[in-house]
């Protein structure tokens, strides 16, 4: 059975991995000329899928990848004095198996891990998609697939294709994600140092493995900002724009951006789709139900929607018409949860007024003295579903254990 998976970044080759040890034939096609190198940002795997990445057989190399992240130090641009919080206390109360790794370094693994076993094509992308799944790409001939799966992120190309324009199916949740990579000037190792603000925050890390920095900027605004998701120039000056007046190291930061190698700005957006399949496509990752770019645990719940996808697929022998359904409902709880967990945790990261930034100080403050079980106890008491990734149970799929890939 001959599967088309679009997108290399993390819930594609993920995929592609368990569907090739129960024995599809498995083709991934990236837009990108080759895989990424550029570090991109820090994210987080928690419980399920670091369980499920030990399963794969990767868990030393992510481990070797952590950002080793420790300390946090806040700033207000009121002048309060700042407020520091070692890093483990908060992931502690978040999840008791956890790991913060660059994006690209993760994509790097899982790409390795599969490389031998699944073909790879790169600086193509997939113009159209028909019932009987014939499909048509930029540069290759066309080719049929048994199943096409988009794991193309955010702005998928195969749900625009099969289901619509993405403006049919996103949900803003009032703020923008920026990151890009600086000179490390700080000499940050390990440590976040920011400033938080009315409606913005920005803040700069770095990590051992890392020659440079990455800048992070988060900020809320009342309506929605006019530009298109690849027109780098417009959302550089976006953010200028809402940064500009900032203090601490802001200005120097943000002096860097058309120096930066590499820059990312996007909407916090959730998805909605009534159903991730159409036919013989189904989405999976944060092209079908991402939670919110930075503040939903979309890596994580890539990586176990990919798992889920694979683990149906080879119970049903490939059978779509059972299999994505059945993939709908056992991941379906865990991505409303997580919807309800981002548009939460976006109205925390960024105040929305004066009191509200005192009180996110005072509580980093408070945080930082107590014990670390306290500590837990206390974020898990006022922060509802705080351990909503660590809930999550893995469903055993015996049609993947102990399969091996194809010779």
């Amino acid at each position: 059975m001959r599967i088309l998976i679009s997108g290399a970044s993390v819930a594609g080759p993920v995929l592609a991995y368990w569907l090739v040890r129960a024995g599809f034939d498995v083709t991934v096609v990236e837009r990108a000329p080759a895989p990424r190198k550029t570090g991109g940002h820090a994210v987080d795997l928690f419980r399920p899928a670091m369980d499920i990445v030990e399963r794969m057989g990767v868990l030393e190399p992510i481990m070797a990848g952590a950002t080793g992240t420790h300390t946090l130090t806040m700033h207000t641009e009121s002048g309060a004095r700042p407020a520091e919080l070692e890093f483990r206390r908060i992931m502690g109360a978040v999840s008791d198996r956890h790991v913060e790794i660059m994006r690209d370094d993760l994509s790097e693994i899982f790409h390795d891990l599969t490389r031998d076993d699944v073909h790879y094509v790169f600086g193509d992308s997939i113009t159209s998609i028909t019932p009987e799944g014939e499909v048509t790409f930029e540069r290759a001939a066309p080719a049929a697939y048994d199943l096409v799966i988009g794991a193309d992120g955010l702005h998928s190309n195969v749900r625009r294709l099969v289901f619509g324009p993405e403006s049919d199916f996103t949900t803003w949740i009032g703020a923008y994600l920026a990151v890009a990579s600086v000179p490390n000037h700080l000499g940050l190792d390990g440590r976040v140092e920011g400033v938080m603000g009315v409606d913005r925050t920005a803040a700069i890390y770095g990590a051992g493995h890392l020659d440079d920095a990455r800048a992070v900027f988060l900020f809320r605004t009342p309506r929605p900002l006019d530009y298109h998701h690849r027109d780098v120039a417009r959302q550089k000056e976006l953010l200028r724009e809402h940064f500009g007046d900032a203090g601490w190291e802001v200005p120097r930061i943000l002096a860097e951006l058309d120096r930066s190698p590499a820059f990312y700005f996007d909407s916090i957006t959730q998805l909605h789709l009534d159903t991730w399949s159409r036919g013989r496509v189904t989405l999976v990752g944060d092209a079908g139900y991402c939670p919110g770019p930075a503040v939903g645990g979309s890596t994580s719940l890539a990586v176990v929607g990919a798992y889920v996808l694979a683990g149906e697929l080879a119970a049903y022998d490939g059978d779509h018409t059972r299999a994505f359904p059945a993939y709908e409902a056992e991941l379906g709880e865990y991505v409303r949860r997580s919807r309800t967990f981002a548009v939460n945790a976006a109205r925390r990261l960024v105040p929305g007024g004066r009191f509200e930034l005192w009180a996110l100080n005072r509580g980093v403050r408070l945080v930082n003295r107590l014990p670390v079980a306290l500590t837990r106890a206390m974020v898990q008491a006022t922060s509802k579903g705080v351990r909503l990734h660590d809930s999550i149970v893995l469903k055993d799929y015996p049609a993947l254990r102990g399969a091996a890939p194809r010779p």
